[in-house]
C-alpha cells in the first residue's frame, strides 16, 4: 500500500506521513485493521485555497494566496493555527495540519485538526498593510471557520495584532461575537498565559521526562534553546526560573551562545521580546558578557557542554551532524517546542541513542507532545468563550501543566507497550501511536473507516 502517490511534490507532508507512519508499524502489526484509518486520516476533509487581494499603502494592488487545511474533525471543531510567511505552501500546511491532528488528540481537549495561513510576509508592512490584508484574507475565511466549526489561532507572522484585526473582519462581516479565533487579547475573550503557554508547556514536559528518568530536576540544567519568538522566550524564562542555565537563542541572521558557562539572565530575554515586537534581530543587540554572537548559524555545535535542548524555531532545523554534536557534548533530554524541528536522519540520531541502553541514553519528547501546551491553553480559551467567563492566570497555569502531565504520562505509558527494548521507553513512538488510536477509534465509531 503507497502513502505517498499523491505527495511526490509535497516533501514536508511526506515527511510528517513517514515519521508517523514508522513508528505505528508494532500497532499495525497487532491491529492491521488500523492501516485503512491511516489511509484515510492522512487525506484532509478539506481544503480550501483562496485569493487575497489587499491594497499597500501606495494605492497600489497586491495578491497573495489563502489557504485553509482542515484536516480532521472527529474529536472536535477543526483547530490549528494561521501562518503568515513567504515560504508558506500546501505542503508545509498540510503537514503542519496533519501533525495537529495527533497533538490537539494529546491534550485530552475536544478539538479537531487544521492549519492555514498565507503566503503574504507582514515584516516590514505598516499597521494599516496588515490590517487591509487581515480584512481581504478573513473576507473569505469567514465563509469556512465558527465556533462549532473551526477555530484558528496565531502561528508565525500572526501575534496579538493579526488575531485582533482578523478577528474585528469576522465581527463587521457575520455580525456576531463569537470564540472564532484564539490568541485574543484579554478584554474581548483571550486567555491569560496564552503567549507564554507552549514554552512553559514544553518545559513542563521536559521536567517530567528529567524526573521519570533520573528522579532529577532541572536546576543546574545547561539548555540550549534556538529560535527567539514567544515560544524560546517563555521555555527560556520558564528553564530560568526553575534553575537551569539557557545557553543559546537564534534567528534567522544568527545565533547568540553561551562561550563557557554562562547563561542568559531574564532581563536579557525582556529586551529580546522587545526587539522582536519591533521587528529586529538579535545581531541588533550587543552581547551579554560569555556570549558571542555567531553570524548565520545555528546552536547545536557551538557548545561543549549540554545537558537540555529545546529547539523551538522552525521545521528541520536540526540535522543529522548537528544531532550527533550535541550527543557528543552530553546531551540527554530533547524536547521539541517547534512543528517537526528535527530531521528523520536527527531523530534516528537521538532514537539510537535511547536504544543502546546506557545510563547516559538520550531522551526525546516530539513536537506533537512537548509543544501541545500552545493548543492546549487555546482549548482552554475556547472552554472560557463558550461560558463567557475568563479564569485567572494561575487557573489557567495550573491546568497547563496539568495536562501536560497527563501527556507525558500517555506517552510514556503507551510508549513501555509498543517501543522496542531501550534504557527508556520511545516518547515519539508513544505520543504517535497514543494520538493515532484516539483519533482512529472516533473515526470509525463517526463511520469514516471501516
Amino acid at each position: 500500500m503507497s502513502y505517498t502517490a499523491s505527495t511526490v511534490s509535497e516533501p514536508e507532508f511526506q515527511q510528517a506521513v513517514h515519521e508517523i507512519r514508522s513508528t505505528l508499524a508494532p500497532l499495525f502489526k497487532q491491529s492491521p485493521e488500523y492501516e485503512n484509518a491511516f489511509k484515510v486520516l492522512m487525506i484532509p476533509e478539506r481544503i480550501i485555497t483562496f485569493r487575497v487581494a489587499w491594497e499597500d499603502d501606495k494605492g497600489a494592488c497586491q495578491v497573495n494566496t489563502g489557504f485553509r487545511v482542515q484536516f480532521s474533525s472527529v474529536l472536535g471543531p477543526y483547530k490549528g493555527g494561521l501562518r503568515l510567511h513567504p515560504s508558506v505552501n500546501l505542503s508545509i500546511l498540510k503537514f503542519l495540519g496533519f501533525e495537529q491532528i495527533f497533538k490537539n488528540a494529546l491534550t485530552g481537549l475536544h478539538m479537531g485538526g487544521g492549519k492555514g495561513g498565507s503566503d503574504f510576509d507582514p515584516k516590514g508592512r505598516s499597521d494599516n498593510e496588515i490590517r487591509r490584508f487581515c480584512v481581504s484574507f478573513m473576507r473569505e475565511l469567514s465563509r469556512h471557520i465558527g465556533a462549532d466549526t473551526d477555530v484558528p489561532a496565531g502561528d508565525i507572522g500572526v501575534g496579538g495584532r493579526e488575531v485582533g484585526f482578523l478577528f474585528g473582519a469576522y465581527k463587521s462581516f457575520r455580525n456576531e461575537f463569537a470564540g472564532i479565533l484564539t490568541g485574543k487579547g484579554f478584554d474581548f475573550g483571550g486567555s491569560k498565559i496564552r503567549p507564554e503557554a507552549t514554552g512553559y508547556g514544553a518545559v513542563y514536559y521536559l521536567e517530567e521526562m528529567i524526573k521519570a528518568a533520573s528522579g532529577e530536576d532541572f536546576k543546574g540544567k545547561k539548555t540550549l534553546i534556538s529560535g527567539s519568538g514567544n515560544v524560546a522566550q517563555y521555555a527560556a524564562l520558564k528553564v530560568i526560573e526553575l534553575g537551569g542555565v539557557v545557553l543559546s537563542l537564534s534567528d534567522s541572521k544568527g545565533a547568540l551562545v553561551s562561550e563557557g558557562d554562562e547563561g542568559l539572565t531574564s532581563e536579557f530575554i525582556e529586551k529580546v521580546a522587545e526587539l522582536k515586537l519591533k521587528g529586529g534581530y538579535l545581531k541588533d543587540l550587543s552581547a551579554p558578557s560569555g556570549f558571542k554572537y555567531h553570524e548565520g548559524a545555528r546552536p547545536w555545535t557551538l557548545v561543549k557542554k549540554v545537558d537540555v535542548a529545546i529547539p523551538s524555531a522552525t521545521q528541520n532545523e536540526i540535522n543529522g551532524d548537528e544531532a550527533k554534536a550535541m550527543v557528543a557534548a552530553g546531551l540527554r533530554y530533547i524536547a521539541e517546542g517547534a512543528n517537526m524541528p528535527s530531521t528523520q536522519e536527527a531523530i534516528d540520531v537521538f532514537e539510537g541513542e535511547r536504544k543502546k541502553g546506557s545510563d547516559k541514553a538520550v531522551w526525546y519528547g516530539p513536537g506533537k507532545a512537548a509543544n501541545c501546551g500552545g493548543v492546549a491553553v487555546s482549548g482552554l480559551e475556547m472552554a472560557q468563550n463558550s461560558a463567557r467567563l475568563q479564569w485567572s492566570e494561575e487557573e489557567v497555569d495550573a491546568k497547563l501543566k496539568n495536562i501536560m502531565q497527563t501527556c507525558f504520562r500517555t506517552c510514556y505509558e503507551t510508549g513501555k507497550e509498543f517501543s522496542d527494548s531501550g534504557a527508556l521507553p520511545s516518547l515519539v513512538v508513544g505520543a504517535n501511536v497514543a494520538g493515532f488510536l484516539k483519533v482512529a477509534n472516533a473515526a470509525k465509531a463517526q463511520g469514516d473507516w471501516f
